[in-house]
């Protein structure tokens, strides 16, 4: 997945505090895509907003993310700041490892590490550390995102623990971690999809996940 890139390009637009408007997505992206999205359930009553989808190399919609609460902007890691309270559903189709639409090459399979690895880089993109010298901080990103993957790959390891949320209503193991930047977690859907999440201010705990019945009502 050209995730990566996506991510350094999210937080240097938010450097400084500033929101990210320009990294969301019309819902044009969501539309084209062949497999459902999910998002918080109905317990969630707060806001919801579209963030930006990403697409396989054959340009197939391959995995997007919905945030709810308040949006997020990139905060200075100061004692007693309020960094806000959001939570963001990511949704990952579930893909085996196959040939592209023009059958020169392969795709990458997608798996729950997909989505728990697009979930802890989604969090680091809105985490700076508030005095890092600005000529440090791709490296700092970089540097994170290889963590990322690390324990991304690593989901039976001892840094993640086993929590078990609803989703459409059916109780689903997912795996979760904490951090000193927010939370992360990961599962599978019945639907054929794998869903990431993360957040900060908003408790994992008692969170549930839906499908999103019409996702043109987010526009």
């Amino acid at each position: 997945m050209e995730t990566t890139s996506r991510a350094v390009e999210q937080a240097s637009a938010a450097e400084g505090g500033q929101q990210v408007p320009s990294a969301r997505r019309t819902v044009d992206g969501y539309l084209e895509a062949s497999f459902p999205w999910y998002g918080l359930d109905e317990a969630f009553t707060g806001p919801r907003w579209l963030m930006q989808v990403g697409t396989a190399a054959d340009g197939a919609v391959e995995h997007g993310s919905i945030g709810h609460g308040d949006e997020p902007s990139v905060r200075h890691e100061t004692a007693g700041e309020d960094r806000g309270k959001f939570a963001v559903v990511v949704t990952v189709a579930a893909n085996p490892v196959r040939r592209s639409a023009d059958g020169t090459g392969l795709l990458e399979a997608t798996s729950v590490s997909s989505a728990a690895w697009l979930a802890g880089v989604g969090l680091l993109s809105f985490t700076w550390p508030g005095q890092m010298d600005h000529s440090l901080r791709d490296d700092w990103l970089d540097q994170q995102t290889e963590t990322a993957w690390v324990l991304a790959d690593d989901l039976s390891g001892s840094d993640w623990s086993t929590l078990s949320l609803p989703v459409d209503g059916v109780p689903t193991p997912f795996h979760y971690r904490e951090s000193e930047f927010g939370w992360v977690l990961a599962g599978s859907t019945q639907e054929g999809v794998h869903v990431g999440a993360y957040g900060r201010g908003m408790s994992a705990y008692g969170l549930g996940f839906a499908v999103i019945k019409d996702i043109a009502a987010y526009e």
